[in-house]
């Protein structure tokens, strides 16, 4: 235990220090910040240090295996309507408890809360239950997303400019790290249980599906919403004025982060609970271990959002804010591209996901190679929409032809790297993008006297959109490498096939 926590730990300082000396270098140069200010970021990002140590170990011994039997079992009972029902019960609870989707809900007043919760949470839910029965059927995910995108696009042309970038940022901050790891474990379960030679493409491609239903929704929802009442309703992060409120403003952070970590856990616990009862009745050995493991993964994540929350979204804010306001604000380019290179290692569920790649293709796509390219991926993201925020762009012009590559890209590369590519997207875009990258550009908006409903938000869309390139260009190279092993791969026997009844 102790090797697995220094491993862990070891992670988590390569991951955070990057991005944390980039910005105390920021603070004490060209975006100078108040030394209280200083100190609580720095305080921060150690605890966020800890937190991601705790997370990523507790996602391995609990998490992770927790989606997998579950999966598992929804599959060798072989019953369609007990997996549909079962499918979007379970992809609208977690998602009705995801802490992201409530503060985007608060930002978007032209919506009532309730509204736009319970609208993405039955578009996820509905979404989960396709990418279940797409493993199930062996159907091709890029022809699924073609369809699906096409869909989104269609009714993208009639909706409002405001609300466009918050329907795409929904399909992003819904897919949070606590449903990740869960519903990244789950596909895998099912497509084990399922066989077949395309076991390892079916593990993969369920977050991509999942990160659909919210745009789906939001665009729906917001034909029936007036678009004149859209302002952005989120209050500006106030930096602390006195040393004396560094340590209390963190400490304070922690309950209310610890009970919202409580409530956005208790779906899956629920549901896990339910399966041990009737289905998994799982030793007492083992529960205990899964129990420990829920219990770092809640500390761990309660740590984490307290931290970034705290810590990380004032200061975003502040440094967007000042490096706007400089005469030479295209300094925003650079610095965001180099800050997304490095943040998007912060994000607890890209690590989850590195492992489960490199476990499920055998090391094929080792974990490196996939965190290098998300790295590029959202560095690229970043400066495009600083590019866009600067010129006041509409969000057009990047997403649709960033999915149209990246859904044509899908009918030339490994089927394997559509699903994984697709699943990256919503993995990036996760609580370190919304806490310090979505203020860094508001800071930004506000400082240039823009709209932060159209210029602002849609940065959590542009994150989640370049890493599906990103990684097919990863995919073409691996192709080119690996053309000689086709023959042994397709000579591979095939796995037991079980079928489903009506």
């Amino acid at each position: 235990m102790l090797s697995a926590v220094g491993t862990k730990f070891k992670e988590a300082v390569s991951s955070v220090l990057p991005i944390a000396l980039i910005v105390l270098a920021l603070a004490f140069t060209v975006a100078p910040l108040n030394g209280p200010t200083v100190l609580l970021f720095a305080l921060s990002a150690v605890v966020l240090v800890i937190g991601m140590t705790l997370f990523t170990l507790g996602s391995e011994i609990a998490m992770t295996p927790m989606g997998e039997m579950v999966g598992a079992r929804l599959s060798e009972r072989r019953s369609l309507p007990f997996l549909v029902g079962a499918g979007f019960l379970m992809g609208a609870v977690i998602t009705i408890a995801e802490p992201d989707l409530t503060v985007l809900a608060a930002q978007v007043p032209a919506f009532p809360n309730s509204a736009l919760i319970f609208s993405v949470a039955a578009g996820v839910g509905v979404f989960l239950v396709l990418g279940l029965l797409r493993i199930v059927f062996h159907k091709r995910l890029n022809l699924m997303l073609l369809f699906l995108y096409a869909v989104v696009f269609l009714l993208a042309i009639f909706a409002d400019n405001d609300f466009l970038p918050v329907a795409f940022d929904s399909g992003g901050v819904t897919t949070g790290p606590i449903t990740v790891p869960f519903i990244l474990a789950l596909g895998v379960g099912v497509a084990a249980v399922r066989g077949g030679q395309s076991a390892e493409e079916d593990s993969f491609g369920l977050v991509a599906l999942c990160s659909i239903g919210p745009i789906l929704a939001v665009l729906v929802l917001a034909m029936f919403f007036d678009p004149s009442s859209s302002q952005y309703a989120a209050e500006t992060p106030v930096l602390l004025a006195a040393w004396s409120d560094v340590l209390p403003t963190l400490l304070h952070a922690l309950p209310h982060y610890l009970r919202e970590v409580t409530v956005a856990l208790l779906p899956i616990l629920l549901v896990f609970a339910v399966f041990q009862v009737f289905f998994l009745k799982l030793p007492a050995r083992r529960l205990a271990r899964m129990v420990s493991g829920i219990v770092y993964t809640l500390l761990g994540l309660c740590l984490f959002l307290a931290a970034v929350n705290v810590g990380f979204l004032p200061v975003g804010y502040a440094l967007g804010g000042q490096l706007a306001a400089r005469p030479a604000n295209w300094v925003l380019v650079p610095l965001s591209m180099l800050m997304g290179f490095f943040i998007v290692r912060a994000e607890p569920a890209v690590h989850v996901l590195k492992e489960q790649v490199a476990e499920i293709t055998d090391g094929a796509i080792s974990g490196r190679a996939l965190l290098h390219t998300l790295s590029l991926g959202v560095a690229a993201s970043l400066g495009l929409s600083m590019v866009r925020l600067l010129a006041g762009m509409s969000i057009w012009y990047f997403v649709l032809p960033g999915y149209a590559l990246a859904l044509g890209m899908s009918f030339f590369v490994p089927r394997v790297f559509t699903a994984i590519a697709f699943d990256s997207g919503g993995v990036a875009s996760g609580p370190m993008t919304a806490t310090f990258l979505l203020p860094f550009a508001l800071g930004a908006v506000d400082a240039l006297g823009g709209d932060p409903m159209a210029d602002a938000f849609g940065l959590v869309a542009m994150v989640a959109m370049t890493p599906l390139i990103a990684i097919q260009v990863l995919a073409l190279i691996y192709a080119i490498r690996t053309r000689g092993q086709t023959r042994t791969e397709a000579a591979r026997p095939a796995v037991e096939i079980i079928d489903f009844e009506w």
